[in-house]
Parts: structure tokens; sequence; C-alpha cells
């Protein structure tokens, strides 16, 4: 029998803590929480000279992460993309302009990254135990997983405008790699819209910031240590207006006669990855593109991920397992955001 760990939320462990001084005796911030997509959020703000009723905006924030998940979750049977992954057909499927801009922008990075992010891994995500199937009796065998690979592929699906379109009865589309950092963002977008320009979003671990805390102090995040059941961290951080998203499978794993089998799945060897990149940090514009980055490049493995970043200067910080702990590296592009 497998052991499964959960160790953390139940979709996918996120590597940050928020760290903030004491808040402010001022009377125009706040902080709202709730819960969406399987785990938490949190939102941090500063705002003047506009009264904001923060009951009301908790409403306007919940609604907008809950249409997030009636577009893009798995595990509502009812959502666009559960109802496109139950659909044989081969015609186009109508969806909402958010879904199909989030799925093109995986496709993009999916090439961008030469296949390291494919969200159409699903059936081999669900096969090894990580999806709303759980976790398998039995690790699978050659011949299902080479069974189930053949029914993923990036090459079966794309986009027209509002509509999205499989060329194989049986794609299934999951997009838990990139849907949650474009939760952040649309959360961010709602902040803007009501003239807030001052907080720091998180959904999960994943983050986006803009501006400043009400006592004028830069919003300072840390990376955490990638260490199962340890909350420590590893690397302060002062982002600007950024965002930034970890990838790491020191915390959603199982484990199997001394094995160690990760939730990120390689869509070349459809086999849950073993190097020895435990973690990957990346910082965007954009949330939901800093989560599917993060994916593909821990997907990579140490070198490649970190020759990829140099070649697109993107700010990238690596944690990689060696035989004494943990050794670090990271882009030229990354040092102006450390602290």
């Amino acid at each position: 029998m497998v052991k499964q760990f959960k160790l953390w939320l139940a979709l996918v462990g996120l590597a940050f803590f928020v760290s903030c001084s004491q808040q402010s005796e001022l009377t125009n911030q706040g902080e709202i929480h709730g819960r969406t997509m399987g785990t938490t959020y949190s939102v941090k703000y500063f705002y003047a000279p506009t009264v904001i009723q923060q009951d009301e905006l908790k409403a306007s924030i919940d609604a907008a992460l809950q249409r997030v998940n009636e577009q893009m979750s798995t595990y509502l049977p009812e959502s666009e993309l559960s109802q496109f992954n139950q659909s044989d057909s081969l015609q186009p499927f109508t969806v909402s302009k958010d879904t199909a801009y989030v799925i093109d922008s995986a496709i993009k990075l999916g090439t961008l990254t030469k296949g390291a992010l494919d969200v159409t891994v699903g059936p081999l995500v669900n096969l090894w135990g990580f999806g709303p199937d759980k976790k398998p009796d039995t690790i699978p065998s050659d011949d299902l997983i080479e069974q189930t690979r053949s029914r993923t592929g990036l090459d079966k699906l794309s986009v027209k405008g509002t509509q999205i379109i499989k060329s194989t009865a049986d794609l299934y589309v999951d997009l838990s790699a990139i849907a949650k950092g474009f939760g952040v963002d649309k959360v961010a977008e709602l902040l803007e819209q009501k003239g807030i320009v001052n907080y720091l979003v998180e959904i999960g671990g994943e983050m986006r910031q803009k501006g400043h805390k009400a006592d004028k102090q830069a919003w300072r995040i840390a990376v955490e240590k990638p260490v199962s059941g340890q909350h420590a961290v590893q690397q302060v951080l002062e982002l600007g207006d950024m965002a930034i998203a970890t990838s790491g499978d020191y915390r959603n794993y199982f484990e199997e006669n001394g094995v160690r089998y990760s939730h990120t799945i390689d869509p070349k060897t459809a086999k849950p990855i073993s190097h020895s990149l435990v973690s990957v940090t990346v910082l965007d514009a954009s949330c939901m593109r800093a989560d599917g980055l993060a994916t593909a490049l821990n997907v990579m493995g140490p070198e490649a991920a970190f020759a990829f970043a140099n070649a697109h200067k993107l700010p990238v910080y690596l944690v990689i397992k060696a035989d004494d702990g943990f050794v670090v590296k990271y882009t030229d592009s990354f040092k102006p955001y450390m602290r």
C-alpha cells in the first residue's frame, strides 16, 4: 500500500511566509482571509483616501475567486474545465474569456519551455495519485504509464477566441499549475479597480504585491526552506511591484518501499521527477506566469532550469539538494530583490 503524506494543504505545498511588521494604528488599512482552491488566501492592503467597506470587499474577492473555481477547477464537476474534460466531442467548446486566456497562456508557456509545462498531463497526475482520484493502491506499471501517456500532449489542445478544441476525445486538461497564480492576478486587478494600489495578495503561497505597507515600509516576504515538517526562512525578499511563485516537491509526495514520489510529473518520462532540484522560486509581473514557469523549471532539473532562466533573463532562485544539505543558485536578475 502507498503511504500518503499530507503535510500541507490539499492541492500543492507552496513555499512562503509573509513578513509584516506589527499593524499600524492607521484606520485606512485592512486584512482579509478566506479559503479557495483547496487552500487559503490572504489580502493585506493600505488605501487612501477612499473609504473601503471591508465586508463588501471580501464579498467581491470571494465572488471573483469562486468564479475562477467555477471556470477552471477539476474538483468541481460542473466547472467549465470539467465539462470540457468530460466531453468526448471534437467540436469547439465555448468557455469564458478567462478560461480561454489561461489555457492559451499555458500552451504558450508549454511551447516556450519545450513541453516542461504541459497542462494535459492530468491523467498522469491522477494515475500517480495527486489529482481528484486520490492515491493509487499500487505504483502504476510501465504499460499503464505508457497507455496513459498516449492520452496527453499539448499538440492535442488548441484555442480559437473563446473556444477550446481537443483533437482526441479523452484529452484531459489540468490547470492546477497555473490557475492559482491567475486567481492572485484577478484579486490584484479587483483591488486596483477599487483604487487600492498598496497591497499584498496571497493564495496558497503564490503572491503578488504592489506599493508599500501603511507605515511606508516595503512589503517583505521570505522564501521557505524546503524541509518537510519545518517552517524556516531561506531568503528574505523585497519584490516591489512583482509576483512570486514557488514550486517544490518537499511537501506533497508519497513514499513506497523507501522510494519518494513527487507530485510533479515530468511530461517526457510520464513519471514523478527524481532529480536534486527541490525548490524553484520565480518572479514575474504576472503571478500566473510565475506559477507556470516555477512548475516548468522544477520539471527541468537544476542544470537545465538555471540555463533556461539565464537565457530568458528570468529572476529565479533554485534550492538544490546536496550530500551535506542544500546548495542555492540564483540568476543575476534575482539579486536586486534579495535582502
